[in-house]
C-alpha cells in the first residue's frame, strides 16, 4: 500500500526524496498547498514504483451540476461512469430538469470514455426527499409509464447512457410496486441498449425496520438492475454523535448481507467523498456538524496544530481541536480508508465503488482506486 504517514520534522523535501518522487509530484497528487505545511498523522498517497493494478471494476461519482470543470476533468480519468444529480418528477410522470445545464457535463464524459447516467430523486420544491411523490407514481399505472416513457425521451435526447434510481425513504407499502417500477424501466432501457442502476439503503437484514429500510426488496430490485449502489456512508452525519461516516465493521455488515440478496458483480460499494465537522460538547437534537472536505479536513487540522489520528477499527482518520474557545471533533475519509474499502470490494468479489460525490477533488484517494484496480470504461 503507497502510504506514508507524517511525523514530527517530515517535511515534503525529506518524504519525497525517500520515496525518489519529486516534490512538485508528492504536493500535486495530494492536493498540499503552498507553503506546503503537514499535520502529523497526516497520510500521504505515494506511487508505486511498479503498479500492476488488479481486476477490472466500474467506479461511478455523483456530481451535482454545479461542479466545476476543473474538478470534473481531473476526476473523470478515474470514473467509469458519472451519475448527474439529478432530475425530479410529477405526481403526473412528468420529469423536472436540473436547475443547472447538464450537457457539457456529458460532453465532458463522453470526451473521457465515461458514461453519463441521468440520476433520478424524489425531491420536492425544498430538496428533500418526498414518498408521496414515490407513492403517487410507483402505485398509478399511467403515471408510471408516462415517467418511463419520458426518461427514454429524454437519455435519448441527450445521449445519456442509462438512469439511476435514487429513491429514498419508500412506504413499506411502496415496497413491491417500487421494485416493479424498476423492472419496468430497465426492460425499457434495455431495448435502447442502455442500464438502469439503483442506490440502495445499507440493510443488514432482509425485514429491518424503519423508514430508510422497509420499502427496499435487496432480492428484487437486484434482480430488476443492472447493479446497485449500496449506500455506505452516513454512520457519522450532520446531527449524530461524532463518527466516522463509513466506519469498516458496519461497512462490513451490509456487504455480507447483500451478497446473500444480489449477485455481487451487480454491487458498488459506496465510498464518501467528505467528512465533518463537529462542535464539543455533542448535544443529542441540536448539535450541527459541517460538511468538509477530506482535503479541507487536513487544512483545519493543520491550522489548529492538530495531530491526526487513525481509528483502526473504523478505519478512518479523526482528530480534535479548539477553536475560539470551542472543542471540535472531525471524521473524514483519506488514503487508508480508501484502501480499507478496496480491500473490502476485492475480498466480496463486487462490482467496484460508487463515490458520493465527486465535487470536491480528492485526487490521492481515486490514484489509490486506480492503483488497486483497472477502471472498466465504455470502448471509445
Amino acid at each position: 500500500m503507497a502510504v506514508y504517514v507524517v511525523k514530527a520534522d517530515d517535511s515534503v523535501e525529506t518524504i519525497a526524496a525517500a520515496a525518489g518522487v519529486s516534490v512538485e509530484q508528492l504536493v500535486s497528487e495530494n492536493q498540499i498547498p503552498y507553503p506546503y505545511r503537514l499535520a502529523i498523522g497526516q497520510a500521504l498517497y505515494l506511487p508505486a514504483e511498479m503498479t500492476v493494478p488488479g481486476r477490472e471494476i466500474n467506479t461511478n461519482g455523483y456530481a451535482y451540476p454545479f461542479i466545476g470543470n476543473y474538478v470534473l476533468r481531473r476526476t473523470l480519468p478515474y470514473l467509469s461512469s458519472l451519475s448527474v444529480f439529478s432530475y425530479g418528477f410529477t405526481t403526473a410522470g412528468e420529469l423536472v430538469p436540473p436547475r443547472l445545464p447538464d450537457v457539457w457535463m456529458i460532453q465532458a464524459a463522453e470526451e473521457y470514455g465515461t458514461e453519463a447516467i441521468l440520476t433520478l430523486t424524489p425531491l420536492d420544491e425544498a430538496g428533500q426527499f418526498n414518498n408521496y411523490l414515490i407513492h403517487a407514481v410507483v402505485q398509478n399505472p399511467e403515471s408510471r409509464r408516462s415517467l418511463e416513457e419520458n426518461l427514454l425521451a429524454e437519455v435519448r435526447e441527450k445521449g445519456y447512457a442509462g438512469v439511476d434510481v435514487d429513491f429514498e425513504y419508500i412506504l413499506a407499502e411502496d415496497r413491491d410496486a417500487f421494485s416493479l417500477f424498476v423492472k419496468e424501466l430497465t426492460e425499457a432501457m434495455h431495448g435502447e441498449g442502455r442500464t438502469v442502476s439503483v442506490a440502495l439503503a445499507p440493510k443488514t437484514s432482509a425485514n429491518q425496520p424503519g423508514l430508510l429500510y422497509e420499502g427496499k426488496d435487496y432480492a428484487a430490485l437486484g434482480a430488476a438492475a443492472d447493479r446497485v449502489l449500496l449506500m455506505t456512508y452516513e454512520w457519522g452525519y450532520k446531527y449524530s454523535e461524532p463518527m466516522a461516516v463509513a466506519p469498516l465493521p458496519q461497512v462490513r455488515q451490509v456487504v455480507e448481507y447483500a451478497v446473500t440478496e444480489i449477485d455481487p458483480a451487480k454491487i458498488l460499494l459506496g465510498m464518501p467523498n467528505y467528512g465533518y465537522d463537529w462542535p464539543l460538547p455533542y448535544v443529542p437534537g441540536e448539535t450541527a456538524a459541517r460538511t468538509i472536505g477530506n482535503v479541507e479536513a487536513v487544512q483545519i487540522a493543520i491550522e489548529n496544530g492538530a495531530e491526526i489520528r487513525f481509528d483502526e477499527t473504523a478505519q478512518s482518520p479523526w482528530f480534535s481541536y479548539e477553536s475560539g474557545g470551542i472543542a471540535h471533533e472531525v471524521w473524514f475519509e483519506d488514503v487508508r480508508s480508501v484502501q480499507a474499502k478496496c480491500d473490502l470490494i476485492r475480498a466480496s468479489s463486487l462490482r467496484g465503488a460508487g463515490i458520493w460525490q465527486i465535487n470536491q477533488l480528492f485526487l490521492a484517494g481515486w490514484l489509490q482506486l486506480e492503483e488497486n484496480f483497472h477502471v472498466l470504461r465504455k470502448k471509445q
